[in-house]
């Protein structure tokens, strides 16, 4: 599946979209995989409260499934102004 980062998060990860082979279930999963590869990942994902993501670009929560999912997306959460 294509995970892909915007703003901070792709900062800290150094990479807008990256292709991941994945036997996670869920988000959170997803998350705990992406986390054990590097520090960076750690320090992206640090603060889960921080973040929101999207299943092929559906806003959903960590513990969404992503099974035959094509896409999950983490980023900052929105502002409005």
């Amino acid at each position: 599946m294509d995970v892909l980062y915007f703003a901070w998060v792709r900062e800290r990860i150094g990479l807008p979209k990256e292709r991941v082979d994945t036997n996670a279930t869920t988000v959170a999963e997803l998350v705990a995989e992406l986390r054990a590869r590097e520090d960076r990942y750690e320090a992206a994902f640090a603060d889960l409260s921080a973040l929101r993501v999207a299943v092929d670009q559906d806003l959903t929560d960590f513990d969404a499934p992503i099974t035959n999912a094509r896409e999950v997306a983490f980023f900052p959460p929105m502002t409005g102004g």
